[in-house]
């Protein structure tokens, strides 16, 4: 179900979901992080993404800011003792992180590929003439007979 406009939050979140930024349809991933080369239902390619390390650092932030005040209030509240909290937060964010990154890297490749990063700046193209298309036939002004 491909449109002509796709919005932002919109490919973000097709992305997120694992799903092709374009239709929303096909599968991003044929891995756990790896990005399929193109779009399986639609055809868009994908391999132009360079998501790199940016959805690493934002699950890094994310899990971050939610396990180290949960430990410090742990901590203050009751004082477990140190293996207590090792066997319990270390598992905590291990399994938040890993369950965090496929969908933020999702998110990026749909972020990219909505703004026309990298490769993606042809699909982009694409997409606008699309939209532009009709406008143009349009506004065309017909001859008229004397």
């Amino acid at each position: 179900m491909a449109t002509g406009s796709v919005s932002l939050a919109k490919a973000m979140w097709r992305g997120f979901r694992g799903r092709c930024p374009h239709c929303g349809e096909g599968h991003v991933f044929k891995r756990f992080l790896k990005i399929a080369d193109s779009c399986d239902v639609c055809g868009e390619e994908l391999f132009h993404h360079r998501a790199d390390d940016l959805p690493a650092y934002l699950v890094i932030v994310v899990v971050g800011h939610l396990v180290v005040p949960a430990i410090l209030a742990i901590e203050t509240a009751y004082a477990p003792p140190v293996w207590l909290q090792l066997a319990v937060w270390l598992p905590v964010t291990l399994f938040a992180s890993l369950a965090l990154l496929q969908p933020t890297k999702g998110a990026i490749v749909g972020l990219q590929w909505q703004i026309g990063m990298h490769g993606f700046e042809e699909a982009k193209r694409r997409r606008e003439a699309g939209r532009l298309a009709p406008v143009l036939v349009k506004a065309k002004p017909t001859p008229r007979a004397a």
